[in-house]
């Protein structure tokens, strides 16, 4: 009986937690909607259209970016990441009791992460990189006991690492890379067993690494470069037998690495140990390591010789001892050089600034083919460059530069196609110049200075048009100037100095708008220097002194650029031009050892007795006290009487100056008036755009309408419009001017603009710089309208259900053709244009459709002239974020720091290709670690034959994906070879009477 009843009991009071728990779940949905609702109002006014589906219409579970669970309608996913949201990020997301996956990443959340986060105990995955988040990093994180993967990289995050962090026993990744995080590694992160990703580069750590990090035995990969971490090689490293990627580059350790480092590390592919004070000689064992591939220890302190060893080391691709101590100065030192033929994966060697000695050997021929970067200088190296060097037929980069090579320059040097970089400076190599360097067409520095070259300078080199150095001085050239090199418009810096070269200086100097530095000093040169080198607008230093050059300086008044100039010991002549003293950049100015007359300038740079010289001019006078010249005597003037024709033409002339002044005035306040609101940029819109008002815009859009808004960016939204007396359909680019950035995005993409036109690249038609109705700065860019959208909204069949107006897929024939398009449009970029551009954003969103469905590429905000003449200084005033491009498509190269490169294009390029013919997203929930897109189709390609359902021409298309999206870049397909391949595919493989069957590769 009384079992009966406790039964009874427990039976009544399980139906009263089942009731509870009803209620509780129904009350904990709205709990869900109103923290979701709250996160949308604290996203900035102008991106919560992007959660549009956030509302009361629908269920919270179909709202974009969010998931709910299967058996209660509660929210366990929220992905955000990508969405170019800004804003902040609300504390209710506390309140999402169920979350398990909370991604944020890729957006412009600013200001702190709320500490509500350590609410979410059921939370496993918490991505917020690439924001602009600050200060702490939570303590109450700690709470998130089941978190697995933490990722808050490419933030501005300080302070220290909570060691309370140390609690999160199932973290398995974790990367606070990229931040401002200072203080010490915390101990208790040895408490995390399952780790097997820790990422803390590019911060401002510092101290020792404790030795409990040998706990982490489960450790894959461990980075903690670009900090200030210092001591003793960490000791708790070698217990951890299971590293596969290791690195401590750019800290301050010290001392020598154990002699049986490589037995202890079996299972390094990578080990980047370069820029610290590591000292003693390289561990033998490091070539037990079977697998490495890539080896650093460049700028350090190490001793000895190189192991012959690394022979053993098939998958080596990388390697490099720069800047050590390295060798002996003996004949023994380059043996290693014949061992490391073995090494048929090599691609980089670096032994440069060592103490190898003796001659280079032939040896050096058998190298791998595939090596693209050799570099050996500043060395002890003598003898001849060995004659069949020039079987490394990949070879970009070679340099041998500050040695004590002898003889001439091998014929087969003339197979160095692919060369960009070639340092042979510093060495007493002796002949004329080749004409074959004419052929490395790909060359952007050429350092032959301080050798003994002769003869004339070949004109073979004007072919070079992607050449940016030229350094030839110190030699023994004679002849004239070549006009054919002052032809090539990328050069920045020319110098032909100390040779014996005659005849006039060339008037095409004038056609190098990017040259920064011009030395021409110490030859035998004579006649006028020309006219034409005013018209160098870049130009910072500008050496023409020893020369026998004759008559005035002439007309250089736009150089303000100017910071040294150096005319002394010629045979100049005239007045020291007045308009220096307005040069505020200058420096240093020589004009002694001249023939120049009259008085010298007191302002500017004059004012500085140690910054100008002009002895050796006897007429000169005035001038500072401290120049010690003579004073200038003005001596009167007698006045002639006039005569009645002279007065006439005086008063006409008059009135006509009085005339033309006016109508220059009127002018004046017409051009300012349009201009009101005008910043920096106008002067390039100017010259290539014309521009629009604010109130065309606004009556063409209905007042920006939100009804004609078709896109949002990062920077800006995009609006429909009729513009003009036509209605031409027109898409409005509008900057969001708060952004920080915008205004450099908005210069980026009018600079792209002013020089390129392909029919693949979408048309900007106008621009505008002005002010909105309430006096607020406004740009916009104003481009032609694509009807049928963007590609990303072909590809996704879920894409298709949201309501897009396309009533169909693609067939594979367009797919094809667009890809095409695509490439096309990145050829020209790459290899067309007058300044190579890289996009540096290349996505299916970004690809425009006409009617036709032609494609043209668009968003050139992130843009970048790669060969502009100081590209450090371009790419700060241009650069918005630093290069990041999206998520799923940026080259791997970036998010190491990497610049913008064709090469970065080229990856983007082949994960698009991926994604079309594959029918899946890179950011497919299914890839993850180093499991992605392009190893997944390689994979799938690898399993099937020709038979296994997969036609040919489409294991072709995605072969070309595979090869352009290669992690290391210089195994990428170059974007003229990719056009070539994929038209071949469809001259092939589709005729106008071929039907096409859609098909796609399931994995």
């Amino acid at each position: 009986m009384k079992v009966s009843l406790l039964f009874a009991l427990n039976a009544l009071m399980f139906v009263k937690v089942c009731i509870l728990v009803f209620a509780q779940a129904k009350f904990s949905n709205e709990t869900d909607m109103e923290a979701l609702f709250e996160f949308k109002s604290q996203v900035s006014e102008n991106k919560r259209e992007v959660l549009a589906s956030w509302n009361h219409s629908s269920s919270l579970c179909n709202w974009i970016g969010v998931t709910c669970g299967r058996r209660q309608e509660r929210v366990t996913s929220l992905d955000l990441g990508g969405f170019k949201l800004s804003g902040l990020i609300s504390p209710s997301v506390g309140n999402l009791s169920f979350l398990r996956l909370l991604n944020l990443a890729d957006n412009s959340f600013e200001s702190s992460i709320p500490q509500e986060l350590g609410m979410l105990f059921r939370l496993q995955y918490l991505n917020m990189s690439y924001n602009l988040l600050q200060g702490r990093i939570p303590l109450s994180i700690s709470n998130c006991s089941r978190l697995s993967t933490l990722d808050l990289s490419s933030n501005h995050l300080d302070h220290g690492i909570p060691s309370e962090l140390g609690s999160l026993s199932k973290l398995v990744f974790l990367d606070l890379s990229k931040n401002n995080i200072m203080g010490k590694f915390p101990a208790s992160l040895s408490n995390l067993t399952s780790l097997r990703n820790l990422d803390f580069a590019y911060n401002h750590m510092d101290g020792e690494i404790p030795y409990d990090v040998a706990r982490l035995t489960e450790m894959v990969f461990f980075q903690i470069s670009l900090n200030s971490f210092s001591g003793v090689f960490p000791l708790g490293l070698y217990n951890i037998s299971s590293l596969v990627s290791l690195s401590l580059a750019s800290n301050s350790f010290s001392g020598n690495l154990r002699a049986d480092f490589g037995d202890l590390l079996p299972n390094l592919r990578t080990l980047l140990l370069g820029t610290n004070q590591f000292t003693g000689a390289i561990p033998i064992t490091l070539t037990n390591i079977s697998k490495l591939g890539r080896f650093h220890i460049s700028s350090n302190y190490l001793t000895g010789s190189i192991p012959l060893s690394f022979r053993k080391l098939h998958e080596l691709w990388s390697l490099g001892f720069g800047d050590n101590s390295l060798g002996n100065n003996s004949f023994s030192d380059l043996e290693f050089i014949g061992a490391l033929a073995n090494c048929t994966q090599l691609e980089y060697l670096d032994v440069g600034y060592n103490r190898l000695g003796g001659e280079l050997p032939a040896s050096i021929a058998n190298l791998s083919t595939k090596m693209t970067s050799l570099s050996l200088g500043r060395n002890l190296i003598l003898g001849t460059i060995p004659r069949d060097i020039g079987n490394l037929i990949s070879l970009q980069e070679l340099g041998l530069e500050t040695n004590m090579l002898t003889g001439e320059l091998p014929v087969s040097f003339g197979k160095l196609l692919e060369l960009r970089v070639l340092d042979l400076h510093s060495n007493a190599i002796s002949g004329e110049m080749p004409s074959y360097f004419g052929n490395m067409t790909k060359l952007q520095k050429l350092h032959l200075f301080n050798n003994s070259f002769q003869g004339r300078i070949p004109q073979s080199l004007g072919r070079c048009q992607y050449l940016i150095e030229l350094w030839i001085d110190s030699n023994k050239l004679n002849g004239t100037i070549p006009r054919e090199i002052l032809q090539i418009s990328s050069l920045a810096y020319i110098d032909l100095s100390s040779n014996f070269l005659t005849g006039p200086f060339p008037e095409e100097v004038g056609k190098l708008e990017l040259l920064v530095g011009l030395s021409a000093e110490y030859n035998k040169l004579s006649g006028i220097i020309p006219q034409t080198l005013g018209d160098c607008l870049s130009t910072e230093f500008l050496y023409m002194q020893g020369n026998s050059f004759d008559g005035a300086i002439p007309d250089i008044s736009r150089l303000v650029s100017l910071t040294n100039v150096d005319f002394s010991n010629n045979n100049l002549s005239g007045h020291v031009p007045q308009y220096l003293e307005n040069f505020l950049l200058l420096r240093n100015l020589n004009l002694s050892m001249n023939k120049f007359e009259g008085r010298v300038p007191t302002k500017g740079v004059f004012q500085n007795a140690t910054a100008v010289s002009v002895f050796g001019n006897e007429n000169l006078c005035g001038g500072i006290i401290e120049m010690q010249l003579k004073p200038c005597i003005e001596l009167p003037r007698q006045r002639k009487p006039l005569s009645l024709g002279k007065k006439v033409s005086i008063g006409i002339g008059t009135a006509l100056l009085l005339l033309l002044i006016i109508v220059a005035s009127l002018c004046w306040f017409k051009k300012k008036n349009d201009a009101s609101g005008s910043n920096s940029s106008d002067s390039i819109m100017g010259m290539f755009f014309e521009k629009i008002s604010y109130e065309e815009l606004h009556n063409a859009t209905s007042g920006f309408s939100s009804s004609n808004l078709i896109g949002s960016g990062n920077f800006s939204d995009v609006f429909k419009g009729l513009l003009g007396p036509e209605n031409k359909l027109v898409a409005v680019k509008v900057l969001n001017l708060l952004r920080r950035g915008a205004t450099k995005s908005f210069i980026a993409e009018c600079e792209t603009f002013k020089g390129i036109r392909h029919r693949n690249l979408v048309k900007l038609i106008t621009v505008c710089s002005s002010l909105d109705s309430q006096g607020n700065d406004f740009k916009a860019l104003v481009y032609e309208f694509m009807p049928k959208g963007s590609l990303d909204t072909w590809l996704q069949p879920e894409d298709l259900e949201r309501g897009n107006d396309h009533s169909r897929s693609l067939t594979l024939a367009e797919k094809l053709n667009i890809a095409i398009d695509v490439a096309s449009a990145l050829e020209y970029l790459h290899v067309y244009c007058h300044d190579p551009v890289s996009h540096c954003d290349i996505k299916p969103s970004n690809v425009l459709l006409d009617d036709d469905l032609t494609a043209h590429v668009s968003d050139f905000g992130l843009a970048r002239l790669l060969y502009k003449f100081d590209q450090e200084s371009f790419l700060n005033q241009f650069s918005s974020a630093g290069v990041r491009g999206t998520i799923g498509y940026v080259a791997p190269e970036y998010g190491m720091g990497g610049k913008p490169s064709i090469q970065g294009d080229v990856y983007s390029f082949g994960v698009l290709l991926l994604e079309m013919f594959t029918g899946k997203k890179t950011t497919d929930n299914s890839f993850s670690g180093g499991y992605n897109l392009h190893s997944h189709i390689k994979s799938v390609l690898s399993g099937c034959t020709n038979s296994g359902g997969i036609e040919e021409w489409l294991r072709l298309v995605l072969k070309v994906g595979i090869r352009c999206s290669e992690e290391n870049p210089r195994e990428r397909m170059r974007m003229d070879e990719t056009v070539q391949e994929l038209i071949s595919i469809r001259s092939k493989f589709f005729s106008s009477n071929m039907i096409i069957t859609r098909m796609v590769v399931k994995g």
